[in-house]
């Protein structure tokens, strides 16, 4: 059995965010995202769901016109399509991000 720390090589990248997988199994895709206090605010629209926790650090999203301001410990849930925006956050936040996706139809049927 493998075993992880999510505090391991957690320190930001100097300007962006860094995106780990920490598991993928069938439909299911957990990730680390270290991020530093330099990003470039991106829209996403995810044909997954999305849950994530902020586990150490601030930051400010837009989901779906609504902006959050969320604190180490806060989480959200992101439903597929709509669109959200990292618009700031501190240096060296951490989350967790489980993504989850649509059922593959062909994959069962192949499997």
């Amino acid at each position: 059995m493998k075993t992880g720390n999510l505090f391991t090589d957690a320190l930001p990248p100097r300007e962006g965010e860094r995106f780990d997988t920490l598991l993928r199994y069938r439909n299911l895709l957990v990730e680390r995202i270290v991020s530093s206090d330099k990003i470039v605010s991106t829209t996403y629209v995810q044909a997954q769901d999305e849950w994530a926790l902020l586990v150490r650090g601030e930051a400010i999203l837009q989901v779906g016109g609504e902006s959050l301001s969320l604190t180490a410990g806060d989480h959200v849930f992101l439903p597929a399509g709509v669109p959200h925006t990292v618009l700031r956050t501190s240096a060296g936040a951490l989350w967790l991000a489980v993504h989850l996706y649509p059922d593959d139809p062909e994959a069962e049927a192949s499997g």
